[in-house]
């Protein structure tokens, strides 16, 4: 059995989840990215309370490291970072590309017609700018975790071989401007069961980041995007 507390609040929508094993106890979701510094820690404390959960008894927490809103990861890593000091917890940390791209396979995993495409998270990085990545159904990574700059010629080598599913905030613009037939596009999926069950996986394997060391991936100097023109 695993008690783990969930933090992320790496993009537009924040969310901290209790899971026991892999399954939700309870998750408060905060939609408004301005104040994600704010919510974050009466959030954690409201979870523990209503659930009647000592925080002395979570036996990890799990952080989604970026890439995505400066602020968001700053504050999400450090409060993650603060309690797993605190208390000796091991700290799990996930990509939130990977977290996107998980979610969409889940979500689309009975859709035979997408068996084979590539999946592609895209969180909007500002004006013509996303932080992407590329995986396979089996969440093995084809192209790193990167800021990119979209145009209607991206992506054009993949398409020659996949479908590609685009997925996330920042596919709506890429959406726009994309006339390949092998573009595929979902609304954003369940990136909280998604975070959750990936968690669980990495607390199975003992898949734990050093404290001295984990920093969020911001991939660029930048970004946020409740300052976005």
């Amino acid at each position: 059995m695993s008690l783990i507390l969930n933090i992320d609040t790496a993009t537009d929508i924040a969310h901290i989840s209790l899971s026991k094993s892999g399954v939700i106890l309870d998750s408060v979701i905060n939609t408004d990215q301005k104040e994600h510094g704010s919510f974050l820690q009466p959030a954690i404390e409201k979870l523990l309370k209503t659930n009647s959960t000592a925080i002395e008894s979570i036996d990890a927490i799990a952080i989604s490291t970026g890439p995505g809103s400066y602020t968001g990861l700053r504050v999400g890593m450090a409060s993650a970072k603060g309690i797993c000091f605190a208390l000796q917890k091991p700290l799990i940390a996930i990509n939130s590309l990977e977290i996107i791209a998980f979610a969409a396979i889940l979500e689309n995993s009975d859709k035979n017609d997408l068996s084979n495409s590539l999946i592609c998270p895209m969180i909007d990085a500002r004006r013509k700018e996303v932080f992407t990545a590329l995986y396979t159904q089996k969440l093995e990574k084809i192209l790193e975790p990167q800021a990119m700059i979209i145009d209607p010629n991206s992506f054009e080598n993949d398409f020659l071989s996949h479908k590609i599913l685009f997925v996330g905030n920042g596919a709506k613009k890429w959406e726009i401007i994309c006339k390949n037939e092998n573009a595929l596009f979902t609304q954003n999926s369940n990136n909280l069961l998604a975070m959750n069950k990936l968690s669980f996986k990495k607390y199975e394997k003992k898949d734990f980041s050093d404290l001295a060391y984990i920093e969020p991936s911001y991939l660029k100097e930048f970004f946020d995007t409740s300052k976005q023109p």
